[in-house]
């Protein structure tokens, strides 16, 4: 394993995330002769979609976008002889808003380097829209609408697959985020129900489509998950199909970067991200 660089990191353009600039984040990089970092910012969630999240701070502001590329094309610029820098997006995929997303990566696409695909938001069966990793709190309460804890599991690999599979155009994400996030609370909510099948029919579809993986670091410190995202098991059978991950922090402040990758499997193979819109 070979570590070239963080490509999953946030900016203080994130309503939940913390003030430190993004040339900290880049200089925290350069400290640590990381060859590349990649800003990919919670992307703005579809002007008709309403955030579910009791605090309402799931993503950048859609007026913000047009200073969070400025500032990441100076920053390409300034430290163009110390490190390669990406700007783009972590986009979500939300159910019945695949249209409005594919709009915003077809106005954006062009100006970004990459962007990850990720699943937070889930239907509920009453209709309404849940963010599955916001809180213990808001997790307990999700249980209760959808019925249980492996209802919750079933629900998000069926939206994961959807993601995967869906058309969105040219500039659709091909990385998928922390496919194991529903992990989160996993110490507290437990389930006794096996996923296998569910996440062993993702990785061949993410083989098939020749996608790539997210290698996410961050579970790891979430004091009720303590494992990264994807889990150990499906890391190995995405080795086994030789499905190429992407090293990221998922930082959301700049000390966190590089944050638990001397700890990973040196049998992993690491890859730069496919070039968005080049396949």
């Amino acid at each position: 394993m070979q570590v070239t660089g963080d490509f999953h990191v946030h900016t203080n353009f994130c309503p939940h995330g913390s003030s430190d600039l993004m040339e900290e984040y880049v200089l925290k990089a350069i400290e640590q002769d990381l060859d590349y970092i990649s800003f990919t910012e919670h992307a703005p969630l579809p002007v008709n979609f309403t955030d579910p999240t009791p605090a309402n701070d799931s993503a950048m502001k859609l007026d913000d976008v047009k200073s969070y590329l400025k500032e990441g094309n100076r920053l390409k610029l300034k430290y163009q002889e110390k490190i390669t820098i990406y700007i783009g997006f972590e986009v979500d995929f939300i159910e019945g808003y695949q249209e409005e997303t594919e709009k915003f990566l077809n106005r954006y696409g062009t100006f970004i380097d990459d962007a990850i695909l990720s699943v937070h938001m889930l239907k509920a069966p009453n209709g309404k829209y849940v963010c599955l990793d916001y809180s213990v709190e808001e997790f307990a309460r999700i249980i209760g609408l959808f019925g249980s804890v492996e209802a919750i599991y079933k629900k998000y690999y069926q939206t994961v697959k959807q993601a995967i599979t869906q058309d969105m155009g040219r500039y659709k994400p091909t990385r998928i985020g922390h496919l194991t996030l529903i992990e989160k609370f996993v110490k507290l909510f437990p389930t006794t129900t096996s996923f296998d099948y569910q996440t062993d029919e993702l990785l061949y579809l993410i083989k098939e489509k020749e996608y790539q993986l997210d290698l996410n670091t961050a579970g790891l410190y979430k004091e009720h998950c303590m494992r990264i995202y994807p889990n150990q098991s499906v890391i190995t059978k995405a080795n086994q199909l030789s499905i190429p991950f992407v090293i990221g922090s998922d930082s959301h402040v700049s000390r966190t970067i590089g944050r638990g990758f001397d700890a990973l499997s040196k049998d992993i193979v690491l890859s730069i991200p496919n070039r968005l819109g080049k396949r």
